[in-house]
């Protein structure tokens, strides 16, 4: 059996996210079926990230297995021409014995974009348009809230049972980039429970609406309360991208 590490890139719209499901588009489902349709043989996938669906990918990392053996040049050239526009492998080696995408992650990095004027169309797909005002010196203030290490159990999906609820979160920062009219948010952290990054942006961004009466104070009694069921969003997943991850091993970096 032959190991593979890849970093990809995907276009998570019209996905159903990164895991495979019964009767619909993934990721994993995608590139499996290609590396079959490609050289007739199986593969087992794993990757560092479940995103959900509708998020994208600049630096997903991935574990494949195969019987197969061709040299890394070879096997990315042919996978790369059969997938999907909306799918790329942008780097494959042969993964030394002790890599696993799992394990050893030093740290994640994800940004989400946002827009408060209306965005070009093929802009669109990639960032959330928020058309109200907002104080950005709040937004600043209210994500800040959510560096270091905190119970993110409010900021979870309603739907995820695990028990460790214990996050934290290295470093929030906020840029705008002047060329594509598009405020991004960087967070930056070990790992992340489902719907995390998308709640903390919905919630920063309705707290730091001009509209909205909520505050900073709110927020916080939100996060004390450790309870997902509050009237603050979740910010749409097609804003989100897994920028990159790195390791804490040498060999797996």
């Amino acid at each position: 059996m032959h190991s593979y590490k890849l970093t990809i890139a995907y276009d998570g719209t019209g996905y159903c996210g990164w895991q495979e499901q019964k009767n619909k588009p993934s990721i994993t489902g995608e590139l499996k079926k290609v590396f079959n349709q490609a050289f007739g043989k199986k593969v087992s996938i794993v990757g560092a990230s479940r995103t959900d669906a509708g998020v994208h990918a600049l630096g997903q990392v991935v574990l494949c297995r195969t019987d197969l053996y061709l040299s890394p040049q070879q096997l990315q050239r042919a996978w790369n021409n059969l997938l999907p526009k909306h799918i790329v492998i942008r780097s494959l080696e042969q993964a030394v014995l002790t890599f696993h995408p799992f394990y050893g992650v030093e740290q994640k990095t994800y940004y989400y974009h946002f827009f408060v004027n209306r965005p070009l169309p093929f802009l669109a797909r990639y960032g959330w348009y928020y058309p109200y005002p907002i104080d950005h010196a709040m937004l600043k203030q209210a994500l800040n809230v959510f560096v270091g290490t905190h119970n993110f159990a409010s900021f979870r999906n309603g739907k995820d049972t695990r028990e460790d609820t214990m996050r934290t979160i290295d470093e929030i920062s906020l840029i705008y980039l002047k060329q594509f009219n598009v405020y991004r948010i960087i967070v930056k952290g070990k790992k992340f429970l489902r719907h995390m990054i998308r709640r903390i942006v919905g919630a920063s961004i309705a707290i730091a609406s001009v509209n909205n009466k909520a505050s900073i104070d709110l927020l916080k009694k939100i996060m004390l309360a450790e309870n997902p069921n509050h009237f603050l969003p979740n910010a749409p997943a097609h804003g989100l991208l897994l920028y990159n991850i790195t390791y804490n091993n040498r060999e797996q970096h």
